[in-house]
């Protein structure tokens, strides 16, 4: 069940990284914004709605808790996100733009920065590390370090 999760996580991180793509190609394209923009828009939906899945199932898989409430955090953050949009317009001009907006909107970028941060800890607290010991090599602490560790136990 554990690399199910994994999974589920590592495609979460693989949308939200396609999401800067989409962001980044249709802010250079030359169609309106509306068009542009709308791949970045409907997959942003998306990875809320991924992320409501992970939230799940990290709950019904009994994950911990800190797993679940990082799950939920980027849940959180994505609609953090579309909230970000709507404040950012209401401080638009008549025109649809203004300083203020486009600082506003710059929050949009961080945000999206945070969400990918979260998601990456959440697949590295799931995923399992590498393994450290290294064939033919004998680990075993001896001397005076090892009395003392075997006298405490």
């Amino acid at each position: 069940m554990r690399k199910v999760f994994a999974g589920l996580a590592a495609f979460l991180l693989l949308v939200l990284v396609v999401q800067f793509f989409l962001a980044a190609s249709g802010a250079f394209s030359n169609e309106a914004n509306e068009e542009a923009f709308r791949p970045h828009r409907i997959l942003g939906l998306g990875s809320i709605l991924v992320a409501v899945v992970l939230t799940v199932a990290a709950a019904v898989m009994r994950m911990p808790g800190r797993i679940i409430g990082l799950s939920g955090l980027v849940a959180g953050l994505g609609i953090l996100q579309a909230l970000i949009a709507v404040i950012a317009k209401a401080f638009g001009d008549s025109a649809g733009d203004s300083a203020v907006g486009r600082y506003v909107f710059g929050l949009h970028a961080v945000n999206g920065l945070v969400m990918v941060a979260v998601a990456r800890v959440i697949l590295r607290s799931v995923r399992p590390g590498p393994d450290t010991t290294t064939p033919g090599v004998d680990t075993t602490v001896t001397g005076p370090a090892a009395d003392s560790a075997r006298t405490a136990s």
